[in-house]
């Protein structure tokens, strides 16, 4: 008798994890944003209002899956992950500047990571996917999700913003 019981216990919470799991995954991006995103200059754009068709069409499917869907991309998949010039770091959804080249480093994960960010132009919010909580990042314009935030990067932060590369464009510094 233990042991159907304990089977059963442990059928309930694995069923109640993946039950928040996904709902954790169909939580609304609007009402899920943390007060970083929502409360900043931001906030009033007309990003913002874009529909999911206005968006497939100003983006590549691979673009659209991760910025709108918070998908993943493969890694080592993106020619970003090995971009060594001088320049900046855009958000591929709306061009609002993210990252400065001088901030990348090499973390082995396969995805552009950098150690730090252009103050006040990513917003964060609790991600729960995976049964485990991470913290996502996404641009604080368009809202489009980047990637996540851990505490395994360089000196001087500590954190590592590991990033889709198709979320990003690149621009050189000017010669």
């Amino acid at each position: 008798m233990t042991h159907i019981t304990s089977f059963f216990t442990r059928r309930a919470l694995l069923l109640g994890g993946v039950a928040g799991t996904v709902l954790a995954a169909c939580t609304n991006r609007s009402t899920a944003e943390t007060s970083s995103a929502a409360d900043s200059e931001y906030a009033e754009t007309e990003w913002r209002e874009l529909t999911s068709d206005e968006w497939r069409e100003r983006l590549s499917p691979a673009a659209f899956a991760v910025l709108r869907e918070e998908d993943t991309e493969r890694a080592f998949t993106s020619p970003l992950n090995d971009e060594k010039r001088e320049g900046i770091f855009h958000c591929a959804g709306c061009d609002l500047p993210l990252f400065n080249s001088d901030w990348k480093y090499d973390s082995g994960t396969g995805w552009p990571s950098f150690w730090q960010f252009i103050e006040g132009n990513l917003g964060t919010k609790p991600d729960n996917k995976l049964w485990m909580e991470r913290t996502e990042y996404h641009c604080a314009r368009c809202l489009g999700h980047q990637g996540h935030v851990f505490k395994d990067g360089p000196a001087p932060t500590g954190l590592r913003y590991c990033n889709n590369g198709v979320a990003l464009t690149f621009k050189p510094a000017s010669a």
